[in-house]
Formats: structure tokens, sequence, C-alpha cells
């Protein structure tokens, strides 16, 4: 079920562009032109997570706490076992395969040079997922040649050259996982989550998931994501959205 597909009473949460009232009803649009009918609150997004670490654990854990059933995965799955029993019945664990035939939404909390052993030993299975990638380069650990490649093409292409056919959004790379945990649900005016994408239809799912984790998501075109990556002028910045908007120069 799409992500999309939420109860009328959540639809004041969506940008306004997006909203078209008809007859007794409300329905979404969408900029590629899909529209979906408003359902009831148990429309939720079916997320794998591929590495459970500090920000596959993070992130998906406040997934699961806003209702989403959340497929943790990594090549030692029976390691997960006491962390998915604490989250509760919408948290499972298995492969890594297990997870992309699971889900529609994969986060990809890997080393960034996992991403193109990923695409090698799964890659027809990422073909039409939306992909959320928190992953930075690193020389140190993830290789020179590596970083060099992300540096020059942007890191974001660089993840959808390698998972070829999929839509994928960079968010949650920007700060450490601490800022993450601490800040979700804050009070006052939430933190601001810098996200890349290109797809309309994966960058709103993404949005809307952003929103289930506490945050706010300012976005930007993907190839503008070297801009929030490590060593970016945007990385680790806690910001709220206008003033995030107003850094990406999307506001005066």
């Amino acid at each position: 079920m799409s992500f999309l597909e939420v109860r009328v009473a959540n639809l004041l949460k969506l940008d306004r562009r997006h909203l078209l009232k008809a007859g007794g009803g409300v329905l979404i649009t969408v900029a590629t032109g899909r529209i979906a009918a408003a359902q009831t609150s148990d429309a939720k997004t079916k997320i794998g997570v591929i590495g459970s670490g500090h920000i596959g654990s993070t992130i998906g854990g406040l997934w699961v706490k806003a209702g989403h059933p959340v497929l943790f995965s990594s090549r030692h799955p029976d390691e997960l076992k006491s962390m998915v029993e604490g989250m509760g019945p919408l948290a499972k664990a298995g492969s890594v395969a297990d997870a992309l035939d699971f889900a529609e939404v994969i986060l990809i909390a890997v080393p960034y040079k996992a991403i193109p052993e990923l695409a090698q030993d799964y890659g027809p299975k990422f073909v039409g997922k939306i992909v959320i990638d928190p992953a930075n380069a690193v020389a140190r650990r993830d290789g020179e040649e590596l970083l060099a490649e992300t540096k020059d093409k942007g890191i974001g292409i660089t993840t959808e050259t390698y998972l070829k056919g999929s839509h994928v959004v960079r968010a949650f790379n920007s700060m450490a996982y601490t800022n993450f945990v601490n800040q979700a649900h804050r009070s006052g005016e939430l933190m601001a989550i810098p996200m890349a994408g290109d797809d309309p239809h994966a960058v709103e799912v993404a949005s809307g998931l952003v929103r289930d984790a506490g945050f706010d998501p300012v976005v930007v075109p993907l190839q503008r994501a070297q801009e929030f990556a490590q060593g970016g002028p945007l990385y680790n910045k806690q910001l709220t959205a206008n003033e995030l908007r107003k850094s990406f120069g999307l506001v005066k």
C-alpha cells in the first residue's frame, strides 16, 4: 500500500500544492500525476533497513514507533533478535534479501563502500525501490577512489548509478546519529533534515517518513546532495526548516 494513501485527518501535514478537494472526498495529487484516494490511518509503508548499526537502528526505530512495519537486516540476522524484540511486533529481523523482498522503501545504512557490493549482489532487487541513502564516503574507510567518484559525479548520483533502476533520496546523513536520538519530535520548531532527490514520488514518500520520524524535511535536487554530505558546507548543522531553506538559497 502506498504511503500516500493516508487518512484525511493527516492531509494537512502535506504541502498544500498536493491537495485537491473533489466532491465529498480529498485527493492527493503528486507531480508524477499519481492520484490516490485518502484512506484510513493504518495506511503504512513497509520499510527495509539494510545495516542495523547506529543510524539504521535509530531511524528504523523511530519509524516503528510511528507505526510502520520495519524489517531490519544484516548478514547475521540472528544478532538482531534482541533489538527487534525490544521494538515490538512491527519490527522484524532478516537477511538483506528478505528486506528487499519485503519493503517498498529501503534505508541503506551501511558504509559507503558497501553500496557497490550491494549492487553486485542484489542489483535487480533494487529496481523500482525508493532508496533512502544516509551513507557518507570517507577515504580512510571507503577508499580514495570511491570518494573521488562521489565528488566527481555527486554522491547522490553515484548511489543511483550503482543501484540502477532505484529512486534515491539522500537523507539522514548530515550529522551524527545522536542528534537524531535527541532531537526527534522536539518541542517548538522541529529540526530540519536536508534531503536530495529527483523522483517526485520518492521524494514525497521519503518526506513523509522524515516527518514521521519527528523532523522537518527540506528538499533539493539530487545533484546538490554533496552540500550536506560529510565535508560539505551544511554538514553537521542543526537548523530549522526556514534556516535550512535560506542556507540552500531556496528563500531570501
